[in-house]
C-alpha cells in the first residue's frame, strides 16, 4: 500500500470514530430526560391528588378506599350508609320531623303563672312542635293530673300511698329504673294500688348530654325492667329528667311511640321548704286551674306531709283526679 493510500485509510477510520462518539453523547442525555424524570413527575402528581381530591383514591388504592369511604360517612352522613341501621334511622327520623339548624338547641321546660284559676302561658317552643312530636302539658275541664316524679330519694312511701288511698286519688308516677331496680317492692305497691306508672329513663340522666343510642338504651332498659317485675308492658308515656330536652330528642322519643309529659304547676321541692308543708300546699292551690298537670317530687318531705291535705282541697274545688293517658297531644 502506498503512503497516499495509508493516509487516506487512517483519515476515513478517524472520521468514523468521531461520528460514533457524537451520536452516543447526544442520545444518552435525551434518553435520561424522558425515562428518568417521568416516574418522578408521575409520583409527584399522584401524591398530592388524594389529599386535595378524594376522587383519585379508588384508582390509586382500590382496597383502602372503600374502608375510608364507609367509616367517615357513617357519622356525618348516616343516611347514605345502609349498614349501620341504628345510626341511620334516628338521623333520618330527625331530618323528616325537624330538618332545621339548631334542632339540638337545649330547652328547659317552664311556664308563666297567671292568677289562680287561669291556665298559665307556656314556652314559645311549643308552637313549633310538629304533629309527630308528641307532647302534653295541660288538659281541659275540671280535671287535675297529679304526677309524682321518683327519680331521687324514695322517702315516706307509706305516708304517700296512705294519703292517696284514703282520698281515693290515682296518681301518675314517673319512676327512674335505678329506683325500681333497687326497690322492686316500691313499684309493685304502686301498681297494686292502681296508680299509673310511666317511663322516666333508667338512670335519670340529662338527655341533652346523651347520644341517640344512649337515649334509646335509657328507655328500653326501663321497659325491660318494668316488664320483668310487673309482667306487663309499660304504657308509652315519658318524662324528660329535669325537664331538659331539645327538638331532636323530642322527635326521637316520639318515634319510639312515647308521648312526653311536661307540666303546668311545679315548685322548688328538691330543696327544703322554708314554711314546711304549707309551701307545697300554697304553691299548688294558688295555681290550680282546669287541666292542671301538677309535678311534685317524692324526695320532698314537705310534699309527702302536705299530700293528703292537697288531695282533699282539690276535690273540694270540684276537680277530678285523672291519669295522663287520657291527655292527647295537640295537633
Amino acid at each position: 500500500m502506498t503512503s497516499i493510500t495509508k493516509s487516506a485509510a487512517l483519515l476515513i477510520l478517524l472520521s468514523a470514530t468521531l461520528v460514533g462518539c457524537a451520536d452516543k453523547s447526544l442520545l444518552s442525555p435525551a434518553a435520561e430526560a424522558v425515562t428518568t424524570p417521568s416516574p418522578q413527575a408521575t409520583t409527584k402528581a399522584a401524591e398530592p391528588t388524594p389529599i386535595s381530591t378524594p376522587t383519585p383514591k379508588p384508582t390509586t388504592k382500590p382496597i383502602a378506599t372503600p374502608k375510608q369511604t364507609v367509616v367517615p360517612s357513617a357519622t356525618p352522613h348516616p343516611t347514605t350508609v345502609p349498614s349501620p341501621a341504628a345510626s341511620a334511622k334516628p338521623a333520618t327520623d330527625a331530618t323528616k320531623t325537624k330538618p332545621i339548624a339548631g334542632d339540638k338547641t337545649p330547652y328547659s321546660w317552664y311556664y308563666m303563672k297567671k292568677k289562680t284559676g287561669q291556665v298559665p302561658d307556656f314556652p314559645k317552643e311549643t308552637k313549633s312542635y310538629t304533629a309527630d312530636q308528641k307532647a302534653v302539658w295541660v288538659g281541659t275541664g275540671k280535671k287535675v293530673y297529679l304526677t309524682i316524679d321518683a327519680g331521687g330519694p324514695l322517702i315516706e312511701v307509706d305516708l304517700m300511698l296512705k294519703s292517696l288511698k284514703e282520698n281515693g286519688v290515682k296518681a301518675n308516677f314517673f319512676i327512674s329504673g335505678n329506683n325500681i331496680k333497687s326497690n322492686p317492692d316500691y313499684l309493685k305497691r304502686v301498681v297494686a294500688d292502681g296508680h299509673f306508672v310511666a317511663n322516666h329513663t333508667m338512670t335519670h340522666k340529662d338527655f341533652n348530654e346523651l347520644s341517640d343510642d344512649q337515649i334509646r338504651k335509657e328507655i328500653t332498659d326501663f321497659e325491660a325492667l318494668y316488664k320483668k317485675i310487673t309482667g306487663k308492658e309499660v304504657e308509652k308515656y315519658f318524662r324528660f329528667p329535669y325537664g331538659h330536652y331539645n327538638m331532636h330528642n323530642l322527635s326521637l322519643v316520639s318515634s319510639m311511640g312515647y308521648t312526653s309529659v311536661f307540666w303546668s304547676t311545679a315548685m322548688r321541692d328538691w330543696e327544703p321548704r322554708e314554711n314546711g308543708a304549707e309551701d307545697p300546699y300554697n304553691d299548688i292551690m294558688n295555681n290550680l286551674h282546669d287541666g292542671n298537670v301538677i309535678l311534685m317530687h317524692q324526695g320532698s318531705l314537705e310534699n309527702m306531709q302536705a299530700l293528703a291535705r292537697i288531695c282533699k282541697e282539690i276535690k273540694k274545688k270540684g276537680y277530678e283526679f285523672a291519669l295522663v293517658n287520657d291527655l292527647q297531644p295537640k295537633k
